[in-house]
């Protein structure tokens, strides 16, 4: 099924999570060993650019997975699931998309302060729209790393909540975003 229903997650909304898990790991994997490259390295050019990309299609795929989920039934909490559980989950989501908005707006910060597009693999263009701020590719960059971070380890939290629901609690969350629930 694509939607989701009251007891589980459909495959659109699963495919679109685990996407977006892969990708972030991989860009920030990919952020932090283009930023040690040399000048002489065959990928110095060619890293920045499939990060820069990346990023973008990421931000697509983060703006779908938004509009989905406003658009379809989230499946209820499961009844093992205590108040604060359930409150802590949705501010963790919460926190996530607001730092992975972040980090993709810093990251465009970076990459247009010196006023020249985002080229997506070729597809399309990202028009540089807010250039010239005070040292706007230094602080952007600062704050990209942080928030890349903060987004990691809020990511490795919520996994390892999956995981001690799965393996302690022995409850349906983790088999639920898998497609098994």
């Amino acid at each position: 099924m694509l939607r989701n229903t009251e007891s589980s997650y459909g495959l659109i909304a699963i495919t679109l999570h685990w996407l977006m898990a892969i990708a972030v790991v991989g860009l920030f994997a990919l952020g932090l060993w283009m930023v040690e490259l040399s000048y002489y390295d065959p990928w110095y050019q060619r890293a920045p650019k499939v990060h820069k990309g990346a990023g973008i299609l990421l931000l697509l795929t983060l703006v779908l997975r938004l509009v989905w989920r406003l658009g379809n039934p989230r499946p209820r909490p499961l009844p093992s699931h205590s108040r604060l559980a359930v409150r802590t989950a949705s501010l963790t989501h919460a926190l996530l998309y607001v730092l992975l908005f972040a980090v993709m707006l810093s990251g465009y910060l970076i990459s247009t302060a010196d006023g020249r597009s985002i080229d997506v693999f070729g597809l399309f263009q990202v028009p540089a729209t807010l250039t010239g701020l005070p040292n706007q590719a230094d602080v952007a960059g600062d704050i990209h790393l942080a928030f890349a971070i903060t987004t990691l380890v809020l990511s490795g939290a919520h996994a390892l909540a999956a995981l001690k629901h799965h393996w302690i609690d022995r409850d349906r969350t983790l088999l639920r975003m898998l497609g098994r629930g």
